[in-house]
């Protein structure tokens, strides 16, 4: 398996694949666990090279502290990259080899994608992932690219953004990897303490009640009913919950036939923030 460092390095390191044969990638953050793992070996299933990045891009956070937060466990990464697809490349630069002098993000007209759940509590966030990820696309030139649907709503603007730059490159979604308790996979989990991650099942139970209601409630008597189980229970602090259309993120008021739906929730524990999602029909 081979880490490289630097854009150079890869180019010419991807420049000796064979045009005719498959490339995937699969972008990370790191601090890397099984939902990650997963990824990574569909996209070493389903391709004949692969490309795992592991950056922490600075543009994507509009909390400071939450950066500094961000576990960095490079090391450990490598090894987990090696126990599933050992003859991957590994792409960990650094945040002056990506953005040189101007650590700043692009601005996308992302049709509105970006103006509700996420987009109404991070100001840019999406603009920052925008602009990472066009950034390795067109360096990696990847035939697929893999992301999780935990970040449904990501998913969505990076297949915008792929649209509206003319991107040459198939972006699949993959299942959400889910904890035994069913808490959504995530590096910001390991910020719980033991009891508190126990207990934040409580958010995909939430959701998928609220699944359950779906089939006989209105939208309006939904969302009151998961705003009383947060009040009720003091351990998690609800941010948003969410009905809206699969393909246009808008939220809905009311249910319309031939539609695909999905619940979003975004709460606090332990001033860690966690986000979770599940399809309704």
């Amino acid at each position: 398996m081979l880490v490289i460092k630097t854009k150079n390095d890869l180019r010419a390191e991807l420049d000796k694949i064979d045009k005719e044969q498959s490339l995937g990638f699969v972008p990370t953050m790191g601090a890397l666990h099984e939902g990650h793992v997963s990824l990574i070996e569909r996209a070493a299933e389903e391709n004949n090279y692969i490309v795992v990045s592991i950056f922490v891009n600075p543009t994507q956070f509009n909390n400071s502290e939450d950066l500094e937060k961000y576990p960095k466990t490079l090391e450990n990464d490598i090894n987990l990259i090696a126990s599933v697809a050992d003859e991957a490349i590994v792409f960990a630069p650094s945040v002056s080899e990506i953005y040189e002098k101007n650590v700043i993000h692009n601005l996308y007209d992302f049709d509105g994608l970006d103006k509700v759940m996420e987009g109404e509590f991070r100001d840019n966030h999406f603009n920052g992932v925008g602009t990472i990820v066009e950034k390795f696309l067109r360096l990696v030139s990847p035939n697929k690219a893999y992301f999780g649907e935990k970040d449904f709503q990501q998913l969505r603007i990076i297949q915008k953004m792929k649209e509206l730059q003319h991107l040459p490159v198939e972006i699949l979604g993959c299942e959400i990897v889910r904890e035994k308790n069913g808490l959504a996979m995530s590096s910001r989990n390991e910020r719980l303490s033991d009891t508190i991650r126990l207990k934040a099942a409580f958010i995909y139970e939430t959701l998928k009640t609220a699944k359950q209601k779906f089939g006989t409630e209105n939208v309006i008597s939904i969302k009151d009913w998961v705003h009383k189980a947060f009040e009720q229970n003091a351990d998690f602090q609800l941010e948003y919950f969410e009905i809206t259309d699969s393909e246009t993120l808008t939220p809905i008021k009311q249910k319309s036939n031939n539609i695909k739906y999905r619940a979003f929730i975004a709460a606090y524990a332990e001033n860690v923030r966690l986000i979770d999602n599940l399809a309704l029909n």
